[in-house]
């Protein structure tokens, strides 16, 4: 150990200045923003860049908040700049991964798989080459006397693997090659050898090939040394192979940020644009990298160089009075450990007894309850949530609750586990409530819940997780549509009503046109048979047949689509078709009544978003409500339709001139089975404002006592291209008399 940080305080210094950018934990809020990736420039900075930038631009993508970059270290680089913590991940080969590991805790996330395709591999080796006309070299033994390149002392691909391999062919590199030297980057190690300024050298695998394919060399030149033939494994080689190089975060780097990069680079796809820029595959879970520990220890290099000898008597010479206290501190602490056990096994016991007592209590309560911890594991489930899922505590406890609970929505799209409220909670440390919802159950199946989600805390008030408190409204979604499919049956049964008390009227007005069809038909008959028709008479008294026909039709249809049962579903509607419908239905009783009915429609206030039939339903019930009301006034009697655009909304209100509604809170006037009518059910204007509060809005009433009412709602607008406006408040009272009076005026 002496030695190792011998190494790495002369790394350090010899390390250039500012060779990478602070991202530290020193830096400013908007510089932790900013995430350096330090990577291994074992083929020059330029190469470097090229093939690991866009890996880190798929970072920035993938990890909301943060911009990845890459900065290019050469050997000597590395250790200084992990130990300033100029970087938040390093990206290098796995024996100098091994070393920091052991100096400074850097710890690997992911394990690189280079390649592609079928070719795909996260091992790999180095390979020990020399010129194809090189007759006097054709093994290992060969290399004995010769001169040596390798890229560098700390290269495992380029330098400590071939190390091994001349060991185990009999050969020291120190001992038995004429020289040994260093190209500091592989292609510098390639093209020495071409050129002839050494006898023999190692690279890595596939650095021949890749230069190959770049043109740079060609691969005919070359031979290798002590080829092996690994199944699985197609480049060239001359050692055993190793785990490829890992990425690593630093002891510093925050763990949310190291879970993020390596879920993102667990799941980059393997034909990728990051991955076809470096040339590799993706990345796979990290692999054990005891092979390289156990090269590392073979060839006594840090972190396993050579130390003096300590023996057990060298240490009680030397710590005598060190070992005595010892003693004595082992013998004490053996006493309290003793006393320590004894109380330990009591405090077990109690807190045995109150885990089962708490589970008890949970296991009595019906709504399903289970506690999620900081990295969204299950940690415990009372047996109403086991019921409800079909899922066993053992099942859940451990795994992710959210991809096995909350994995989709109910539209069938999947739910990202960054939207869910559960693990939201623990996030902001704030408590939620759910009120709709899907669990999924253990067979594929899923079921409405409305939850509460709440943070847990420890004695020091910190979050630990979260508990959820789940309640299955299956039984209430199905009381409720039960419930909105009766009170669709109750306004259907209250319109086929208003339609039998306006009978007598809708019969006249279809009398009507039905009389002068006959009238005219049977004159265009006579006049045939006298002789005394032409065709411009036949053709005027077929026009007015046609048009009293089309008028017959006009209040079949009306009537028709108005007594119908309704599709459940809202639409773009013109309200001009709304008023004319209404108009249509009431014309002969307001003319029996001598109430004119008039409609305005205002600019803009065209088109709304509305059940048609039931907002019609509204309309008449407020129309004959205002007629009837005025049956006995002497003065001017007179209905109004009015809409008109304020704002997100079209505001539609029934104007009437009659006496008013009296004293009296207008509240009551929308409770069911209230009325002023002397033979009135009191159900029209509870269903109406049922009608109008389903619509998202309120059905209200202004009344000055002499001048008349208004009643008056109002729903979503849609533009010309139907797209809906957000929903406004609904409407309050309105306003002063002095208004309403001119309202009426």
């Amino acid at each position: 150990m002496p030695a190792l940080l011998l190494l790495l305080a002369l790394l350090m210094a010899a390390a250039p200045p500012g060779c990478v950018r602070a991202a530290g934990p020193a830096a400013t809020d908007a510089e932790e923003r900013q995430v350096l990736i330090g990577v291994l420039s074992h083929r020059g900075d330029a190469r470097t860049r090229s093939t690991w930038q866009p890996t880190a631009d798929y970072l920035s993508a993938q990890v909301p908040g943060y911009q990845f970059d890459v900065a290019p270290l050469d050997f000597a680089a590395v250790a200084p700049a992990v130990a300033a913590g100029r970087v938040d991940f390093v990206l290098v080969n796995p024996s100098i991964y091994v070393a920091l590991e052991t100096a400074y805790g850097v710890s690997r996330i992911a394990t690189l798989r280079n390649g592609s395709g079928a070719e795909a591999r996260n091992v790999f080796g180095g390979v020990l080459f020399t010129r194809k006309d090189r007759d006097d070299i054709t093994r290992i033994e060969d290399l004995a006397g010769k001169r040596f390149m390798a890229v560098d002392p700390t290269s495992l691909g380029g330098f400590e693997m071939a190390k091994r391999e001349l060991l185990h062919h009999g050969l020291d590199m120190s001992d038995d090659l004429d020289s040994v030297a260093f190209g500091g980057i592989h292609d510098a190690v390639v093209l020495a050898v071409q050129k002839g300024q050494v006898d023999a050298g190692s690279v890595r695998t596939e650095v021949l090939e890749q230069m190959a394919a770049a043109g740079t060399i060609h691969l005919d030149d070359f031979k290798v040394l002590g080829a092996r033939d690994t199944p699985g494994f197609t480049p060239l080689h001359s050692t055993s192979l190793y785990p490829e190089w890992p990425f690593s975060k630093l002891a510093g780097t925050p763990i949310d940020l190291a879970q993020a990069v390596a879920v993102a680079l667990l799941q980059m796809p393997a034909d990728g644009p990051a991955a076809r820029a470096g040339n590799y595959a993706g990345w796979s879970v990290p692999l054990d990298y005891q092979p390289v520990h156990e090269l590392l220890r073979e060839l006594h290099l840090p972190p396993y160089a050579d130390e003096a000898p300590f023996t057990l008597a060298d240490a009680v010479a030397k710590y005598w009075l060190a070992v005595v206290i010892g003693s004595l501190a082992l013998l004490t602490m053996a006493l309290l450990t003793s006393r320590v056990l004894q109380l330990n096994q009591r405090l077990s016991r109690a807190n045995s007894r109150l885990e089962r007592r708490h589970q008890l209590i949970l296991d009595s309560v019906a709504e399903g309850i289970y506690g999620v911890d900081l990295i969204g594991c299950t940690t415990f489930v009372n047996k109403a949530m086991e019921r409800m899922t079909g899922w066993r505590a053992e099942e859940l406890i451990g795994n992710e609750t959210h991809e096995i609970l909350h994995h989709t929505r109910a539209d069938g799209e999947p739910h990202p586990r960054a939207e869910c409220p559960v693990c939201a909670t623990f996030g902001d440390d704030q408590s939620r409530f759910v009120d709709d919802d899907i669990v999924w159950r253990r067979d594929g199946s899923s079921f409405p819940v409305e939850y509460s989600a709440t943070p847990i805390r420890d004695e020091q008030g910190h979050t630990i997780g979260t508990v959820v408190v789940c309640r299955d409204i299956t039984e209430r979604r199905e009381a409720a549509e039960r419930f909105r499919r009766q009170e669709a049956e109750q306004a259907h049964f209250t319109r086929l009503s208003t339609m039998g008390e306006m009978a007598s009227g809708i019969a006249h007005e279809l009398n009507q046109p039905l009389t002068a069809i006959t009238t005219n038909a049977r004159a265009c008959v006579r006049m045939i048979s006298a002789g005394r028709a032409d065709s411009d008479t036949c053709k005027d008294v077929m026009t007015k047949i046609a048009e009293q026909a089309e008028r017959a039709g006009e209040v079949i249809r009306h009537i028709r689509r108005f007594v119908r049962k309704e599709e459940p579903e809202m639409a773009p509607v013109a309200v001009a078709d709304m008023f004319e419908t209404v108009l249509v239905l009431m014309r002969q009783d307001a003319r029996r009544a001598g109430v004119a009915l008039h409609r305005q429609i205002g600019f803009g206030a065209d088109t709304v978003m509305a059940q048609r039939t039931q907002i019609e339903q509204v309309l008449l019930n407020l129309v004959r409500n205002a007629v009837e009301a005025m049956q006995d006034q002497p003065r001017e009697r007179r209905v109004l339709l009015l809409a008109r655009r304020n704002g997100d909304v079209v505001e539609i209100r029934v104007v009437d001139t009659g006496p008013g509604l009296g004293k009296g809170s207008p509240e009551h006037l929308f409770e069911p089975f209230v009325t002023t009518k002397p033979q009135g059910l009191g159900v029209g204007l509870s269903i109406s404002h049922g009608i109008v509060e389903a619509h998202g809005g309120r059905l209200w009433v202004d009344s000055t006592p002499g001048i008349g009412a208004t009643f008056f709602f109002s729903l979503p607008y849609v533009d010309k291209r139907n797209r809906v406006t957000p929903a406004a408040a609904p409407l309050q009272s309105g306003g002063s008399e002095t208004d309403h009076a001119g309202e009426h005026a």
